[in-house]
């Protein structure tokens, strides 16, 4: 999953990095007003950590920015500007949630993973498509009730996947998931291929195949044997 922290305090923002990197969400930075507008109008998040006080400008322009952009996108307010007026603000704006300064890091991982649960799979833990079974607390994989063990990479393309199988997705936006905003630096997909190809030939050994569907040219779609496309 893939997180965009939107926190001028440069030490706690890597600090809310570094143990959420832990739990294997890939995570950017923004320190600026001005950055943040950057990023949320050039890139896709699951979630975005917003404070409401910024260098140049305030967060709930940023947020009105996201909601233009992104609706879909989930956002938390972390801010210690305990103003009634601008939290009610920023909940009528679109976010999500919102957390006083100071937290409990353990609790931030909660907010994040019960928020990314409830707008993209249904609100549950156990996400099941035809015979996959995918534990989102756990981050494990099981095809016809044998488990696949499955690197980082692969577990988060495979999940971005599913959660888009309604969509053909192109190499480009499976890039940027998978890398930030460092895909705008590539030169090809090769990466990209190796996932698939790796990700497909280990989902076959489990007895699932002709699951990633491949539009050249275009990019990738999920289709499993129990489920057509709509």
């Amino acid at each position: 999953m893939k997180l965009l922290i939107v926190e001028d305090e440069k030490a706690f923002s890597d600090s809310i990095v570094r143990y959420l990197e832990h739990d294997d969400y890939f995570c950017e930075q923004a320190l600026t007003y001005g950055d943040a507008m950057m990023k949320v109008g050039c890139y896709e998040y699951d979630c975005i950590l917003l404070d409401l006080m910024l260098p140049g400008g305030s967060g709930l322009n940023v947020l009105r920015r996201i909601k233009k952009v992104s609706p879909n996108t989930g956002v938390i307010i972390i801010s210690a500007k305990d103003s009634l007026d601008d939290k009610i603000e920023g909940l009528k704006i679109g976010a999500d949630d919102y957390l006083a300064k100071p937290f409990h890091l353990p609790e931030l991982d909660m907010r994040i993973f019960a928020l990314i649960r409830r707008r993209n799979f249904s609100n549950d833990n156990i996400l099941k498509i035809g015979c996959v079974s995918i534990n989102l607390l756990d981050k494990t994989v099981e095809v016809s009730g044998q488990q696949v063990i499955l690197t980082k990479s692969e577990y988060e393309l495979l999940l971005f996947l599913i959660e888009n199988r309604r969509r053909v997705v192109s190499k480009s936006a499976l890039a940027e998931h998978l890398s930030g905003e460092m895909a705008d630096m590539m030169d090809d997909f090769n990466f990209i291929y190796a996932h698939i190809k790796n990700l497909k030939s280990k989902l076959a050994a489990a007895g699932l195949s002709d699951c990633i569907r491949t539009y050249y040219g275009t990019g990738y779609r999920w289709k499993s044997r129990e489920e057509p496309i709509v």
